[in-house]
Formats: C-alpha cells, structure tokens, sequence
C-alpha cells in the first residue's frame, strides 16, 4: 500500500480475490472507462473480471506486468498498470483507467508516476511508453503531465469498438525523469 498524498487516496496491488470490488468498479464505470480502454468490454461479469486479475498475477508471477488499483476513501475508483514489462530490454509500457467520480484529482498522474519512479529506480528501467488512443485527450494530458515526449502516431493501428484508431506514442527516458 502506497499513500497518494493527503486526500486518502491509496495505491495498492490489485489481485483476483478482489475481483468483485473490481467488477463493481468497472459496472459503476463502465460507459466511460470503456470509450478508451478495453478494461470495460474484457471485464463483463465476475468471472472475466476474475480472470483479467488472474491473468495480471501471473504477469506479476512471471516478471512480466502488474496491476495496482487506485482507492479513494477506501473506494476501488481506478488503476494503473505495467501493460509490458521487458526488465531484460529495459522498458515498460504504463497503463491507465478511472471512473468518471474520481477524474480531475490527479490520480492516475501521482500512481503513474510512483510506477514510473519504482521501474526506473528499482528495476533499471531505460524507457517508460505510454501508448494511447488520439481521441483520449486526458491520457494525453496525463503523458504530458509526467513529461513524457510524443514519439509519434501509428496511424488506423487498431479497431476498438468497430471503429480504426490512431495510436500515439509518448515516452520518457530514465534520465529525462531522474533530472525533474
């Protein structure tokens, strides 16, 4: 458990026994987490959101991703995550969600940022990604927030939800991060 500062919010794994509290989570925010990420359509009921955790612990089991929850009041309201976790090339792609009552706090800003610190400092960690959809313009600006650059875009990369996406890349390098 991590403290986000003085407003009670909390970072924390997130793991499968705690898939209810996670699918509550993802109901209360369905609609809105889902115009971006794919959390919303892989966790439609107890069971896939059990296996989502479940495939996250054996990322974590494997050295090759994690999951971390954001708690506000003692309340699951969003998380962070390693997508990617490449220790041996010294890269990892960091992820984000959040429910509509929590956005505008700087959540995902302060526990991206402790995942960011953790892999660099901890991990040796070379290169930080952050890959996101050009419509999501408050993953952007969480990108911008942390310092990352904008590396470029991938355009038509991928179909979500029937319709081609164009996929920016923005990335931070250790020492970019260690001189803020």
């Amino acid at each position: 458990m991590k403290s986000l500062g003085d407003d009670g919010a909390e970072l924390r794994p997130l793991e499968p026994w705690q898939a209810e509290e996670f699918f509550a989570h993802m109901e209360r925010g369905r609609d809105f987490i889902g115009e971006h990420i794919g959390f919303a359509d892989a966790a439609k009921d107890l069971e896939s959101a059990r296996d989502l955790l479940q495939g996250y612990a054996d990322k974590a089991a494997a050295d090759v991703g994690r999951i971390f929850g954001i708690w506000l009041d003692d309340k699951l309201v969003g998380g962070v995550l390693f997508r990617i976790m490449d220790i041996p090339q010294g890269r990892v792609e960091v992820g984000c969600w959040l429910e509509p009552s929590a956005t505008g706090h700087g959540l995902v800003t302060r526990a991206a940022g402790v995942l960011i610190d953790w892999a660099i400092r901890e991990r040796g960690v070379v290169r930080v990604e952050w890959m996101v959809s050009s419509r999501n313009e408050a993953s952007i600006a969480v990108a911008r927030r942390l310092g990352m650059s904008r590396d470029g875009v991938l355009r038509s990369h991928h179909e979500y939800r029937g319709v081609r996406q164009d996929l920016e890349v923005w990335s931070l390098l250790a020492p970019e991060w260690e001189s803020r």
